[in-house]
């Protein structure tokens, strides 16, 4: 019932504050990793999403810092992603001020933008550079916004800037919800248009179970100081990748780094998580 499975998301709610207060100022990076990624498993087995990660993570973003990319279709991709590696999100301003929510973001490493100031844009870029230096995978959705999925809209290209200061990759993501017993898309999750998060969250309660498929492609090397190339590199990485069309999204990062080595993810296998 779905009255059950909300009393169950603000029981797991309040037990990411208690966490996030209690435990976290006493443990390293890697342990606070691991409260995260369980922390977002568990909330997808409470919406009742299954995930399946295509590809596995480079050695490069793996072991160094990297901006991470992605198509951005709903709230639950964060969850998603960070089941698959906890990184540190990019958001606007405005999320800090969310009751609970926006505490608990702030907790897990989110870095907050004005996007109003233009001057802040410039320190974001700072910071983000910052603490991919030190190590960190920093994501953000270039689309600006959410889609239903169905193709993937222009990448804004300011924040391509930080892994071209810093010498670092793009890692991109590929980010698609299907019907888990046909395998078609699904637009349950989708945040769009005027629906609330509530409104949101209803619909994939009431839906059919869910498959999360997230697929994870080739590095990107930036080959040249022009961000606004990267990014439509990286945007078509990630539509090939969220179409789970491997093949051409490892093509079109080859075009990009100069070399045939990201050809290899291309046939990695599907792993389900649970």
């Amino acid at each position: 019932m779905i009255w059950l499975r909300k009393t169950a998301l603000v029981l797991h709610l309040l037990r990411g504050v208690l966490t996030c207060a209690i435990v976290f100022p006493w443990l390293g990076v890697r342990s606070r990793e691991w409260h995260i990624r369980r922390w977002s498993r568990r909330l997808l087995r409470i919406c009742n999403v299954d995930l399946e990660v295509v590809g596995a993570a480079p050695e490069g973003a793996s072991r160094h810092g990297a901006l991470v990319v992605s198509n951005h279709i709903s709230w639950l991709d964060i969850y998603v992603i960070h089941c698959w590696q906890p990184v540190r999100f990019v958001a606007k301003s405005e999320i800090r001020s969310w009751p609970l929510v926006g505490w608990l973001c702030e907790k897990t490493g989110t870095i907050f933008i004005e996007r109003a100031r233009k001057r802040d844009a410039h320190r974001v870029l700072h910071d983000i550079t910052d603490v991919m230096l030190q190590g960190d995978l920093v994501g953000v959705f270039p689309e600006g916004t959410t889609t239903d999925g169905t193709s993937v809209l222009p990448f804004h290209a300011n924040l391509m800037q930080a892994p071209i200061s810093g010498g670092l990759p793009v890692q991109p993501l590929g980010l698609s919800y299907l019907d888990a017993a046909t395998g078609k898309p699904t637009l349950a999750p989708a945040y769009i248009g005027d629906l609330t998060l509530l409104q949101c969250l209803n619909a994939i309660l009431r839906a059919p179970r869910i498959k999360a498929r997230l697929t994870v492609g080739p590095t990107l090397l930036a080959t040249s100081d022009s961000r606004r190339e990267l990014a439509e590199s990286a945007r078509e990485v990630v539509s090939h990748l969220s179409q789970g069309a491997q093949e051409q999204a490892a093509a079109a990062a080859s075009r990009l780094n100069g070399a045939s080595t990201a050809a290899a993810s291309a046939s990695a296998p599907a792993t389900a998580i649970s």
